[in-house]
């Protein structure tokens, strides 16, 4: 099989507008959850999120174009734009047969749809904009950038929940393994941060009104946020026959269905999805440095999380570094994962773990080291970013230094 790559990286989250700003607030354990600033936000029970702030459309996308991109695609252009700078990639005519685009997202454009509910149902109006359906349907971001870079390979949308950005880039890396594509732009977008994207999370009572303290004893919930990543895998060979810059490789991925129930997780999923990784990658559990947890702040997960990486690392467990850093960018759903392997870069390429910041009391089902509120300088050779979603899915990527 095809050894794949990471040759470019972009993200636009709460934490940062670019890898750079994001790494830096990760390296200085900041927090970018905060009061939530839209229409109705009064209404709420749930007033804090990690929204991006200090952003306007208007800078990056021009007015036709805004017609047609809700929020989750524009997060998701601005990160391809940054991922296939950096990758220094040009698309010719054979190449653009050969890559692809797959991204991850759970909601698709909910704040256009918000916006539109709101249009028919509160204000009584008849009529809709025309670019409603293209606008908010899931496929959209991944379309759209098919569309900015010419890639006329295979493009899809995976919608798994929280998992979405992870089995998306599951999937570009097993494409580009199996001979199915030489270059795909993978990982996902969200932005659900309006009333009905949050009255509808309110719904489900595992919302925090305070904060975001995965793992921590007094820990009450988590914290929805918004923003997107994209990345350029590429198979080796293609890579180095340009020069590009390695940033990492993609050495394995795993996806298991707990199959038992639709919210609560499952310790026995977890687990196989963790060792499938590791199998795949080739990894013993010693090999490992780092686990980016999927790690909401809920109860269920932190716990069964924990317990799944205890059954796999064994001995090795309680000396392994995990950190969540939905405590700082809080929960992008569909697209968690993506900004979350911008950590696992971090961990391999800057030699820096992301701390779980907001720790206060450690909680005795959790006894890992979660690398509490302080970034730490670590040399690691291979990490692991695990997601565990509703529905009981789960999506578990390996990655190693650089060939």
């Amino acid at each position: 099989m095809r050894r794949v790559v990471i040759t470019g990286a972009g993200t636009i989250n709460a934490l940062g507008h670019n890898v750079a700003e994001t790494k830096a607030a990760m390296k200085a354990g900041r927090s970018a959850i905060g009061p939530l600033e839209f229409r109705d936000v009064e209404r709420l029970s749930v007033r804090i999120g990690a929204q991006v702030r200090e952003y306007a459309p208007e800078d990056h996308f021009g007015r036709q174009e805004l017609a047609l991109y809700d929020r989750f695609t524009q997060f998701a252009l601005l990160s391809a734009r940054e991922a296939m700078a950096q990758a220094g990639l040009e698309i010719s005519e054979a190449l653009s047969e050969r890559a692809g685009v797959v991204l991850g997202n759970s909601g698709g454009g909910v704040i256009t749809l918000d916006d539109n509910y709101r249009t028919v149902y509160e204000d009584g109006k008849n009529r809709v904009h025309p670019f409603v359906i293209p606008k908010l349907m899931s496929n959209a971001a991944t379309s759209q950038v098919s569309m900015a870079w010419n890639l006329r390979g295979p493009a899809f949308t995976v919608a798994s929940a929280c998992a979405s950005s992870n089995h998306a880039m599951g999937q570009a890396f097993a494409m580009i393994r199996s001979g199915l594509a030489d270059v795909m732009l993978t990982g996902g977008s969200e932005a659900m941060l309006c009333f009905g994207g949050i009255k509808a999370w309110e719904g489900l009572r595992v919302l925090s009104k305070e904060g975001c303290r995965p793992f921590s004893k007094n820990r009450n919930g988590m914290v929805q946020g918004e923003g997107g990543a994209v990345f350029v895998f590429e198979e080796l060979d293609h890579a180095m026959a340009r020069g590009a810059e390695i940033l990492a490789e993609v050495a394995g991925f795993s996806m298991t269905a707990d199959a038992s129930d639709i919210v609560m997780p499952s310790r026995e999923g977890a687990a196989r999805a963790i060792a499938g990784a590791l199998r795949d990658a080739r990894l013993n559990p010693e090999d490992v440095g780092y686990i980016n947890a999927h790690g909401t702040g809920t109860a269920a997960n932190d716990r069964t999380e924990c317990a799944a990486v205890a059954d796999v690392f064994g001995a090795q467990a309680p000396g392994l570094m995990i950190s969540s850093t939905k405590s700082m960018h809080g929960h992008l759903i569909g697209g968690t994962g993506a900004v979350e392997l911008v950590a696992a870069l971090m961990a391999l390429n800057d030699g820096v773990i992301a701390p779980t910041v907001n720790f206060d009391e450690p909680d005795p089902a959790c006894s890992l080291d979660v690398v509490p509120n302080v970034a730490r300088e670590a040399r690691v050779e291979a990490v692991l970013s695990n997601a565990f979603a509703f529905g009981g899915l789960n999506a578990v990527l390996a990655l190693k230094k650089a060939p």
